[in-house]
């Protein structure tokens, strides 16, 4: 399990064929003034495989990641499953008593995800405390090995996480996840926590209506943001359901276009965000972690197959009885799926409960700073969580 410095160093063939393949994409038609209702408009996604193909420069943003994020692979067994290769980012802070964090990404996210996190957890003061911040690429995802066999399911993500940092020498860490880091994390929670794991957090709290005459009246915003729900779910969750249900039929269409690639998960970060501004720079980079991954686009579609007989639900349903670790949670407006405070008490032993006016489901790439300020109040020096890892209170 020895660690292996990595830096990203996709070959001039992988950055010609792509360029090949932009140029031999295939534009469909589309209705006259049908905008974003039908999906991500012909304009859109013209003008992102023009930039893709003639004016973005890879070479670029890939020395610009080495050069800020340190990263790493190494080998992890997994029970039944054999030995994965892992990449992670590990940002050490130069506060020795940092606490460790381990940041778990979901989809269609990526490590990336942690990049502005990272700097502003690194750094601590005699007012905040300091992280050393390790974020995994999931198996399947980034420059990690994906699974080879059936049944790889969000144990199995959790079984992962929790080998890293016992290999980097973290006996007790805390984490934080979004989308799919949010069951990933709780699952870590409740199968090492107390032991390992000392704390969660999570930016994506799935809620449940609690029994009758248990919760006060929801107010007028919580019942407008249910509304915003209910048409999420009937609207927006066609990608769940294909992911569930036939990822690889999906997967051909995703490893062998990037310009298809390019439009499903385009769609995802502007729908799914809070009006963020993203630059062209920013989506291609994004999209491109996922072209030149190792396992390809299709692996980080599986794990919907795998976790819990495909059903959302169970995806993100809180099984009882729920860990018992310090959990804390901010809630970002603009998510694509927002419950009410008092619905999202079931998740467990929640000490922390921040609110924000803007973000959406990308909050450590849209609202780094607010996130970064969260986690600093829950383990900070009077916060609800300080001192939950052993001789580590984040301060020098």
């Amino acid at each position: 399990m020895s660690e292996t410095p990595f830096n990203i160093a996709i070959s001039d063939e992988h950055l010609a064929l792509l360029r090949r393949k932009l140029e031999l994409t295939t534009f469909p038609d589309e209705l006259e003034g049908s905008g974003w209702e039908y999906g991500v408009p012909l304009t859109d996604l013209r003008k992102l495989v023009e930039k893709w193909k003639n004016g973005f420069n890879w070479r670029t943003q890939e020395a610009h990641i080495n050069s800020e994020l340190p990263q790493f692979t190494r080998d992890i067994e997994v029970d039944g499953h054999g030995t994965l290769n892992i990449h992670y980012v590990h940002k050490k802070s130069i506060v020795a008593q940092a606490i460790p964090l381990l940041f778990v990404h979901g989809w269609p996210g990526s490590f990336l995800e942690a990049r502005k996190l990272a700097p502003l957890l690194a750094t601590g003061t005699p007012d905040f405390p300091a992280f050393h911040l390790v974020a995994v690429s999931l198996p399947g995802y980034g420059f990690s090995q994906g699974p080879t066999t059936k049944g790889f399911d969000l144990n199995q993500y959790a079984e992962v996480g929790n080998k890293l940092m016992l290999a980097l020498g973290y006996k007790e860490y805390v984490t934080q996840g979004g989308d799919l880091g949010f069951p990933i994390t709780y699952r870590i929670a409740k199968n090492y926590g107390g032991k390992h794991v000392k704390a969660f957090h999570t930016n994506m709290p799935i809620g449940a209506p609690p029994e009758a005459g248990t919760a006060p009246p929801l107010t007028e915003k919580e019942e407008e943001r249910l509304a915003k729900n209910a048409s999420f779910l009937r609207l927006g969750l066609g990608y769940l359901r294909q992911q569930q249900t036939q990822p690889q039929t999906l997967g051909y269409s995703l490893a062998d276009s990037p310009a298809g690639l390019l439009a499903w998960i385009y769609e995802k970060l502007v729908n799914w965000s809070d009006a963020y501004p993203w630059s062209d720079d920013e989506v291609l980079t994004w999209i491109s972690i996922y072209w030149f991954s190792r396992a390809g686009p299709t692996a980080s579609l599986r794990v919907y197959f795998e976790a819990e007989n495909r059903n959302f639900d169970a995806i993100f349903a809180v099984s009882q009885p729920t860990p018992t670790i310090p959990l804390g949670i901010s809630h970002f407006p603009n998510d694509s799926l927002v419950f009410p405070r008092s619905w999202t008490r079931v998740l467990g032993n929640i000490v922390f409960d921040g609110q924000h006016e803007s973000g959406g489901h990308f909050a450590a790439h849209e609202r780094p700073q607010e996130l970064a300020d969260d986690l600093r109040k829950m383990f900070g020096k009077g916060g609800p969580a300080f001192g939950v890892v052993s001789g580590r209170s984040g301060y020098a």
